[in-house]
């Protein structure tokens, strides 16, 4: 419906009470568009059944903040997470997805603002004598000018757009705290990695003087043979021992070469690898693990966050389908100039002026709009399904280094006894042999324990600080999720921020934004 209205001309009444019949009726007819028992069956699982502590806290402990490696004071541990975390390509294509998200975002808010354009149309045509035109047109050879301007403003009634740019505002957030889970897996990656590095060192210490020990017993069986005291079967097994701890050095070298190469493709520079200086593993490891985790830490994850995130911008999608059965009403105007004849175009007669309301009612679709929407909804159940598997991985991994944390401590106390026996059983073999009441045989033999316990508790030690990295990731690595909400609507959206508060402890009213949604501190 257009109108162009003359100057002194009153025909708005009229115009109005037209818009708002038509409004009413479509209004009246959009009973006929029906979403009626479509609606989400899935249920986020309660905070309280997850089985972790009530309480809550706002500070990160020793053991969950984001530096959490630097208490190892190992300065090349420092200075390659720096360089990982700033230019590992696998954060650049996260921050790139995360900057394509924003984009998606903007484009869906442009569907809440008005929309203007200006045309500016000079053209020349020769007007066919059997056509539709008649004479003096017919025939003739015109000149056609126009400037004009034109707007168009959708009126989101139903909160159709609304929707739409919040279940963008929704994966924005989500793309942000994968972004952040691809920076903590990455910061754990490097850790291991280089601890394992340390490990396959240490072990390497021990299988060279394991080497050592063994040339010497041949030596000593060698010289007892000549003697007549040894026979060709301790001769024999003595040598037998030599290959496999010569291939433990080199299955060992091997290692450090691969491992040292996976260590500069994590930091991102290949080259570096030839100047790194071999690690240790830390003597002196923080026993202070909690015995049980603040629920409000696991929901600070980064993959729960993002899951959660996806469950509301699901929602938001299943808003945005049932919108789709309203009526859509758009208002159409423009004003500027037109003539016949270049001359003309500026004169002030050759004003147009027009306005068109444009409404658009869903009546028979053929079920494509009750189609989209079991769509919709089908997905909101799917990212519920993942969300609460999300939050069951973060609590399984989280009981898990925690029990191996506890486990690995224990073990290394009794190890520590083991070991220290074996080295108090080595201090009187030699003392006894310094003395002449023993054989170097009896020396060499005690120290074989004593290699053994090494390699115990190097592997002991490489295993605690491996789980300490773990439970750091699964406690989300000291991240603080800053998002801004989007108001939650419907049953399920209720249900989603019910066990956002249960997970992310007590919070504030929502402070409203100025020209967006409420900002959750």
């Amino acid at each position: 419906m257009t109108s162009s209205t003359p100057r002194g001309t009153r025909t708005a009444p009229r115009f109005w009470r037209l818009s708002s019949l038509a409004v009413v009726a479509s209004l009246a007819l959009s009973a006929c568009a029906d979403f009626s028992g479509i609606q989400s069956r899935g249920t986020l699982r309660p905070a309280s059944t997850l089985g972790l502590d009530s309480q809550t806290t706002s500070v990160a402990p020793p053991w969950a903040r984001q530096d959490w490696w630097t208490q190892y004071g190992d300065a090349q541990l420092n200075s390659l997470l720096t360089q990982a975390l700033a230019g590992n390509p696998s954060l650049q294509q996260a921050s790139l997805r995360l900057e394509r998200a924003q984009a998606l975002a903007g484009g869906s808010e442009a569907a809440l603002l008005p929309q203007v354009g200006a045309v500016a149309d000079l053209s020349r045509d020769l007007y066919t004598s059997n056509g539709l035109y008649p004479k003096p047109l017919a025939g003739s050879v015109r000149s056609m000018g126009t400037l004009q301007a034109s707007g168009s403003w959708e009126l989101d009634f139903f909160g159709k757009n609304r929707a739409a740019l919040d279940a963008a505002l929704g994966a924005v957030q989500a793309a942000a705290a994968d972004a952040q889970a691809a920076r903590l897996l990455l910061a754990s990656q490097v850790l291991r990695t280089y601890f394992q590095w340390a490990r396959q060192g240490q072990q390497l210490a021990v299988a060279q003087r394991t080497l050592e020990q063994r040339e010497e017993m041949l030596g000593l069986v060698q010289s007892r043979l000549k003697a007549g005291l040894d026979t060709q079967l301790e001769l024999r097994q003595s040598q037998g021992s030599l290959p496999d701890a010569r291939l433990q050095i080199e299955a060992l070298q091997e290692q450090i070469g691969l491992t040292r190469n996976a260590l500069a493709a994590l930091v991102g520079d290949p080259a570096l690898a030839p100047r790194l200086v071999q690690p240790v593993l830390p003597e002196q490891i923080s026993a202070d693990v909690p015995a049980q985790v603040p629920v409000n830490l696991v929901g600070q994850r980064a993959d729960v966050v993002a899951a959660r995130w996806r469950v509301e911008a699901a929602s938001r999608d299943t808003d945005t389908a049932r919108a789709q059965f309203y009526p859509n009403i758009n208002l159409k105007a423009y004003v500027g100039l037109s003539a016949f004849g270049f001359s003309n175009v500026l004169k002030s007669s050759s004003e147009q002026a027009g306005v068109s309301p444009a409404l658009s009612l869903p009546i028979f679709e053929g079920g494509r709009l009750r189609a989209n929407l079991k769509a919709k909804t089908a997905d909101l159940d799917s990212a519920i399904a993942a969300y609460n598997g999300a939050v069951l991985e973060a609590v399984h991994d989280v009981s898990d280094q925690l029990l191996l944390s506890e486990s690995l401590w224990r073990q290394q106390a009794l190890q520590h006894s083991a070991r220290q026996a074996a080295e108090d059983a080595y201090a009187i073999a030699r003392q006894r042999y310094q003395a002449g009441l023993g054989t170097y045989l009896q020396v060499l033999s005690a120290e074989t324990q004593v290699l053994a316990q090494r390699r115990a508790s190097v592997d002991l030690a490489a295993r605690t600080v491996d789980t300490q990295v773990a439970l750091w990731r699964a406690l989300g690595g000291g991240w603080t999720p800053q998002t801004v909400a989007v108001a939650p609507q419907g049953a399920v959206a209720s249900g989603l921020m019910a066990v956002q508060s249960a997970l992310a402890g007590p919070r504030s009213a929502p402070a409203v934004a100025p020209n967006g949604p409420p900002a959750v501190p």
